[in-house]
């Protein structure tokens, strides 16, 4: 009597690729959790450089005007329409420049700008991209072409960066995905596409690229994957193409068909909405009034030549020589490993007589 080995259990489902990346685990949140944790990064901020103007100048801070978490994010915002203008001036491809805003974004959820002006940053995290995308230029070829720019504006700031990243340097963007879209064969088997969209096709997908690159500007990457932002700009490019190839990704189960379109539609949408609203470069004058405004709030210690920064400076070289001391007396460095130096016998003196030189 034969017995039948039991039937092996079915596969989980495979989770995307984009799901194990390091940008889903520690780079999502919600529109309340990313304005909450700007909203206490901006009061941590407030209340350390306030406390740090009152410790060398008491009453001094009743008379600042402190920047807010949305006039922090206007200034950061308008950096990354900058690095759009250098990548332009240096030839950049996309990856470089899309890249390079990312790291300004996340770096200013973890600093305020009134530590670290955005402008430095940005340069840094720029160059930092250029590495990171495999699309090197040497230090001094990059900051000759930036004015007022020295080799150490650049580097000072590339481990702060780092860090500030968690050295996560590998970003899923959503102009790949866009990409990825127009050039699928689902696309072109439409059954309704427009006779002459091949002919077209190029078009939409530069137009599409645009909306892709305003996304930038906002925190749609924050919010969304990469693919809902991409369906999103391709959705505003060519509405009707983009809602069929949404009902054209459909699964079936035993009770009935489920449309995956049908999930995303709403946040397909509201991401739309969000290109509309918030994917333009900030007001001129806007930004040019936080900027003076910072130029009063910034961190004395940040300061070169300060009070506050010399003070800082001094305590800093303090603690290293106190770590320097700590480390000669546990591990005896600076301590000859032969041993101390042997006496050497002094020679003796001999006295010469003149008359024998004479003979």
């Amino acid at each position: 009597m034969s017995v039948d080995s039991p039937s092996p259990a079915p596969a989980p489902p495979k989770k995307p690729l984009y799901e194990a990346s390091t940008q889903f685990k520690h780079w999502r949140y919600s529109q309340e959790s990313l304005a909450d944790v700007r909203s206490k990064l901006n009061e941590a901020a407030v209340a350390v450089i306030r406390q740090t103007f009152e410790a060398y100048e008491p009453g001094s801070s009743s008379n600042v005007s402190f920047l807010n978490a949305n006039e922090e994010h206007l200034l950061v915002t308008f950096y990354v329409t900058r690095i759009t203008q250098l990548c332009g001036h240096f030839r950049f491809p996309e990856e470089v420049e899309a890249t390079a805003a990312t790291y300004l974004k996340r770096f200013y959820l973890k600093n305020t700008v009134m530590d670290w002006h955005p402008k430095n940053v940005m340069l840094t995290a720029l160059f930092l991209a250029t590495k990171t995308t495999n699309n090197p230029i040497s230090l001094e070829a990059y900051t000759h072409n930036i004015p007022n720019t020295s080799p150490s504006d650049v580097l000072d700031l590339e481990f702060l960066i780092a860090q500030s990243l968690g050295f996560e340097f590998a970003v899923w963007h959503a102009h790949r995905a866009l990409w990825g879209i127009c050039l699928t064969s689902a696309l072109q088997q439409l059954p309704s596409i427009p006779p002459d969209y091949a002919k077209s096709q190029s078009s939409v997908y530069d137009t599409a690229l645009n909306h892709v690159r305003a996304s930038r500007l906002t925190d749609a990457e924050f919010l969304y994957t990469p693919s809902q932002i991409a369906l999103a700009a391709f959705s505003l490019t060519a509405p009707e193409i983009a809602q069929q190839w949404l009902e054209s990704k459909q699964t079936l189960s035993e009770s009935s068909p489920t449309k995956i379109g049908s999930g995303v539609l709403g946040s397909i949408e509201t991401i739309k909405s969000i290109i509309i609203n918030a994917g333009q470069r900030p007001e001129t004058e806007a930004v040019r009034e936080v900027d003076r405004r910072l130029r009063l709030c910034k961190n004395p210690e940040k300061v070169v030549g300060s009070k506050a920064y010399l003070a800082r400076k001094a305590e800093e070289e303090k603690k290293a020589e106190e770590r320097r001391s700590r480390k000669v007396a546990s591990t005896g460095e600076g301590v000859d490993p032969f041993g101390d130096e042997l006496d050497q016998p002094k020679p003796s003196l001999v006295d010469y007589d003149d008359d024998d030189d004479d003979d």
